[in-house]
């Protein structure tokens, strides 16, 4: 489909009035294909399958308002406290990722307030540990802790 740099998983696509849908198994429908659904998906499922993250904790396009403007946060996933444990910020895999990029998902998280944040476009990946002072950039995503 579109070249990125995730791991595969049983992709569930399908046609209808010449559009393609792939389904979603958080939210258990059909969305159109898109360039970041396409990583979207692709990051679910790394998540789940490969760092241990329950399906029951996922939030996908979440709102929420930065200055009076509505925003949607791509990824959320709580921990068992209900505080957003990891938000990620998905792109479509021809967007590079940049310091405005950055500054966006750094905003956002100033709602959210975050243990950890993941930007990704399927092919590069920056994911960050906010739980200090200081937030530092880290190698990998965090694995899910059944007490967190």
């Amino acid at each position: 489909m579109f070249p990125i740099s995730l791991p595969s998983f049983d992709i569930k696509l399908k046609e209808e009035n010449k559009q393609t849908y792939i389904f979603d198994i958080i939210r258990k429908k059909y969305f159109v294909l898109t360039p970041e659904e396409w990583v979207r998906q692709h990051v679910i499922h790394l998540l789940i399958t490969h760092y241990g993250y329950p399906k029951s904790l996922f939030k996908i396009e979440k709102g929420h308002l930065y200055n009076s403007l509505q925003k949607r946060t791509d990824i959320m996933v709580y921990n068992r406290d209900g505080k957003v444990h990891l938000l990620v910020e998905c792109k479509a895999n021809f967007e590079s990722i940049n310091q405005k990029t950055l500054i966006q998902v750094m905003q956002y998280n100033l709602f959210h307030k975050a243990n950890y944040v993941l930007i990704t476009n399927g092919l590069t990946n920056f994911c960050f540990d906010l739980m200090e002072q200081e937030s530092k950039q880290i190698t990998d995503i965090p694995f899910y802790k059944i007490n967190e």
